[in-house]
């Protein structure tokens, strides 16, 4: 072989060793990136690394600690598929429809609901505030008086963390349900928690350039009245309304209150009211999620993009991201909350 064949040879034999190994390194770096979103018991689905919200940890920011509706998943006494191996095997993902928010120029944080979930939830929040020694939060604001939305203000009592006046934001009927009836009346004797009023369309500024806002809603207001939020950050805001009858009847436009923010977490219990076979669903009103998507199919995709589904019935198929359900809502253009999705204010 001529010396100038020779040098072609090892010309060639280099640049395919080098293109293997370049291809090698692009596998390995693809299969890094992958990370595995448990869905349940005995199936999951991939996610890869840039679809999942990274920690802002120097940004005011709002923090999905929960998804679930009141009664939680596995729901009690169920034996359906939805709850099937779940009391054995509980899933670390579902836990009570919550929100966190950190406002990280002042190193505080507040929790939006106080659940049954409310002792893994703070420890959660506390701990993303990396600028924080508290283990505590700096407040919490409530939306009712149903089980999952208040309950978890037991473990602020005597029994439990014996907590010193922990502000807790209520409306007035929620203030007066809570001062009047035990044990949450011992909460205030004790100076577990202080009570600060609210009142609807009237902001609550926590600081310079953080502040947030109830408005009633419709629904079930046997204790109390209900109510959602805005929240609205240095540069950016967000709705949240776990609880509500349905979108008709409340006072105001839902797709013009979408239009107004950058985020909006929306009741999305059930997702077409097929999922009940012993109970009247007619006793227990929400927006479908079906009835939602037909209410904003007309939004841009911009705005489509804005929604997040949240506080799930344990029978909702979309709690399951390999169901037809899950797949239905988000190739319309929507979002299934998840459980630690951030979300820059």
């Amino acid at each position: 072989m001529t010396l100038f064949l020779k040098h072609i040879y090892y010309f060639l034999l280099s640049s395919l060793l080098f293109a293997s190994c370049n291809q090698k390194k692009e596998v390995e770096a693809k299969q890094k990136e992958q990370t595995v979103i448990e869905v349940n018991d005995s199936s999951s689905i991939s996610k890869t690394a840039e679809d999942i919200p990274k920690h802002l940890t120097t940004k005011t920011r709002l923090v999905i600690l929960g998804t679930i509706q009141d009664a939680g998943s596995p729901q009690i006494t169920c034996k359906k598929l939805c709850c099937e191996g779940l009391f054995e095997n509980p899933n670390s993902r579902r836990k009570v429809v919550s929100l966190g928010l950190i406002d990280a120029l002042n190193n505080t944080t507040y929790l939006f609901e106080a659940t049954p979930d409310i002792g893994s939830q703070v420890k959660k929040l506390t701990q993303l505030e990396t600028n924080s020694e508290s283990e505590m939060v700096d407040g919490i604001f409530l939306t009712h008086a149903h089980m999952g939305h208040y309950t978890g203000l037991m473990y602020l009592g005597k029994e439990a963390m014996d907590s010193k006046n922990t502000p807790v934001y209520s409306m007035p009927r929620m203030k007066s349900f809570l001062e009047n009836n035990g044990p949450w009346s011992q909460l205030l004797v004790r100076e577990n928690i202080h009570i600060n009023a609210l009142h609807s369309d009237s902001s609550v500024q926590l600081s310079s350039e953080l502040k947030v806002t109830p408005f009633l809603v419709p629904h079930r207001d046997e204790f109390s009245e209900t109510v959602g939020y805005k929240i609205e950050g240095p540069n950016k805001s967000a709705l949240f309304i776990p609880d509500i009858d349905k979108w008709e009847k409340w006072s105001k436009d839902i797709v013009t209150e979408i239009r107004k923010v950058d985020y909006a977490f929306l009741d999305a219990t059930f997702f077409d009211g097929k999922e009940l076979n012993n109970r009247d669903i007619s006793q227990i009103p929400h927006p479908f999620i079906i009835e939602s998507l037909k209410k904003f199919k007309d939004l841009n995709k911009t705005d489509k993009q804005k929604i997040f589904f949240i506080h799930f019935n344990h029978t909702n198929p979309v709690i399951d991201l390999t169901s037809k359900a899950y797949r239905l809502t988000t190739l319309k253009g929507f979002r299934i909350a998840q459980i630690n999705e951030e979300f820059e204010l």
